[in-house]
Order: structure tokens, then C-alpha cells, then sequence
């Protein structure tokens, strides 16, 4: 019997795959547990509908994502810190930090986590940093810290 699942099967399949099933597995224990449903002209169409709609909000969201790294990579961030003689900050400038700059001065909202940092900033001067903005799609900007 030909079923479509809806969720994860373990030996089965992932959800949304069309598979064969023995008749016994998918009406005993697939279909009322709502695992699956059966695999009709209609529900097979439904199924290639939802996956093309899901395809064009994927390509759709990377196209953004391009943008705003495009827009990132052109933008620099000022953060002002109290600093010592040499240079040195008291303290450090970190992710939060950046993130919520970012926000304040640009109105883009990345979430801390995003932004790699290998050790928080502990001088003044500029500073590149990278920002995961999408899988696989990373952008570069500037952080320049003043004294205050």
C-alpha cells in the first residue's frame, strides 16, 4: 500500500516521502496513529504543491539573506567604551554589544549568536566581525570602538 508520511518513520522514511508500506503496518499502526495517509492522486498532489511552495520560501528567504549581507558588508558600527592611556578597554566589547548597536544605529536585528566573535574586543580601533545571516551565507562588517 502506498502511504505518504507525515511524520518521521523510523525504518520508514522522513516526512513528506511516498513510500510502500505493508498493507497490515499502514492500516494497524501508520494510518491511526496519523503517521501517514494514503497515497491518492489528490493527496500526492497536495504533497508536490507543498513542497513547491516550500522551495520558492526557501529561495525567497536566501535571496533576502543575500541582501542583507550585501548591506552588511558596507556598514560600520560605532561603540564608544571607556579605555585607558594605551588603548586598552576597561572591560570588553561583546556580541550582546555589537548586536544591540546594530539594532540601535541600523535598525537590523541579528541575534548575538549569529555574530562570531573569536575573543571579545578589548581594544580600541576597528575591528571586523562576521555575522551568520543565513545558512551557508555569512556577511562582514566593521565594529569601530571610540573612547569615550
Amino acid at each position: 500500500m502506498k502511504v505518504i508520511l507525515l511524520k518521521d518513520v523510523k525504518g520508514l522514511g522522513k516526512k513528506g516521502d511516498v513510500v510502500n508500506a505493508k498493507d497490515g503496518h499502514a492500516r494497524n499502526f501508520l494510518l491511526p496513529r496519523g503517521l501517514a495517509e494514503e497515497a491518492t492522486q489528490g493527496n500526492v498532489k497536495v504533497l508536490k504543491e507543498q513542497k513547491q511552495a516550500k522551495k520558492l520560501k526557501k529561495e525567497s528567504e536566501l535571496e533576502e539573506a543575500k541582501k542583507l549581507a550585501e548591506k552588511l558588508s558596507k556598514i560600520t558600527v560605532d561603540l564608544f567604551s571607556k579605555a585607558g592611556d594605551n588603548g586598552k578597554l576597561f572591560g570588553s566589547i561583546t556580541t550582546k554589544d555589537v548586536a544591540q548597536s546594530l539594532q540601535k544605529q541600523h535598525k537590523i536585528k541579528i541575534d548575538k549568536r549569529k555574530i562570531n566573535l573569536d575573543n571579545n574586543i578589548k581594544t580600541l580601533g576597528v575591528t571586523e566581525v562576521e555575522a551568520k545571516v543565513y545558512p551557508n551565507v555569512t556577511a562582514k562588517f566593521k565594529v569601530h570602538v571610540k573612547a569615550k
